[in-house]
């Protein structure tokens, strides 16, 4: 596999993986679905559909820098944000939904670390 299809290639992995929370923007049940979490205080209704937003923009910008080499490295440097500050942010003993979530993450990286040595290491044109 070339160096340009591995990094596309994960960056559009990972930006299926950051579109799929888009969905909680439609409101609490697919939230609930998503996370095991019931979104009983519109308060935190209101953040967690704002952050499947973000997911959202995330996941568009994932995508689309795969068929952009110029913005792949900022893409890269995203995702490893996300899926890098999720894992290390989330305690032990998830409720199962949130486990799930950790356990994508975790497999994510080293596909991340991957694409990120092969367009570290590729030859750059001025």
């Amino acid at each position: 596999m070339t160096r340009p299809l591995l990094i596309s290639g994960v960056l559009l992995l990972a930006g299926v993986v950051h579109l799929l929370p888009l969905l909680g923007v439609l409101g609490a049940a697919r939230l609930e679905q998503l996370y095991g979490l019931r979104m009983e205080d519109p308060n935190l209704l209101l953040l967690m559909r704002h952050r499947a937003l973000l997911f959202g923009l995330l996941g568009l910008l994932l995508a689309t820098a795969a068929f952009k080499p110029a913005w792949q490295g900022l893409a890269l440097l995203a995702a490893w944000a996300s899926v890098l500050g999720f894992v290390l942010l989330a305690p032990s003993g998830l409720l199962p939904a949130l486990q799930r979530v950790w356990w994508i993450d975790v497999a994510l990286l080293p596909f991340l670390a991957l694409a990120s040595w092969a367009y570290l290491s590729a030859p750059r044109t001025s």
